[in-house]
């Protein structure tokens, strides 16, 4: 069964102006392009009873902005929480379940800082992701999350432990400083 997502755009005083109601994740990605279209104004698809951001388009580009986190999660209780945290600390946050749902929205090159790639899937499913953000956005920054049992992935550029946000925080804003 199709999720529904409602698409937005963010008008110029910053606050969310609905337009529409779209079931299914390739559709809700089709009418948000085809919104973008019509305006210069950022706009979002987001899937309400999660509260998860799907897909952006017409990112603020000036200087300034918030940094902007893409979130591979296998673990979707572990993904919102962890997305709440960046918000609070000055993130943007896009969050997808899967290495396919984010291929899928990844298409379409983003300004993203940071990709965070989740601890829940098996080793090779997170190698996999990892190889393929190094091919598609080669100078993006990565960080792996792995709990006790996760080996650290080579493919990235920063392994974490997942023992709470306060270390995470601090290796992303390295990653950040770093890029």
């Amino acid at each position: 069964m199709d999720r529904d997502y409602d698409l937005f755009e963010e008008a110029p005083d910053g606050f969310p102006v609905w337009r529409e109601t779209v079931s299914g994740f390739r559709e809700a990605r089709l009418h948000l392009f085809e919104l973008s279209k019509t305006t210069k104004n950022e706009c979002f698809a987001l899937h309400l009873p999660t509260k998860e951001i799907v897909a952006r388009v017409n990112l603020r580009t000036a200087r300034g902005r918030r940094p902007l986190v893409f979130q591979i999660t296998y673990d979707q209780e572990f993904a919102e929480a962890r997305a709440k945290v960046f918000r609070l600390h000055g993130y943007e946050v896009d969050t997808v379940h899967g290495n396919e749902a984010a291929k899928i929205l990844l298409r379409v090159p983003r300004d993203y800082d940071l990709f965070i790639i989740g601890h829940a899937a098996p080793e090779e499913t997170r190698r996999e992701m990892a190889a393929w953000l190094k091919e598609n956005y080669p100078r993006a920054r990565i960080i792996a999350l792995n709990s006790p049992q996760n080996e650290q992935l080579l493919e990235v550029d920063f392994n974490v432990k997942i023992n709470g946000p306060e270390t995470l925080l601090s290796v992303m804003a390295t990653a950040l400083r770093a890029a």
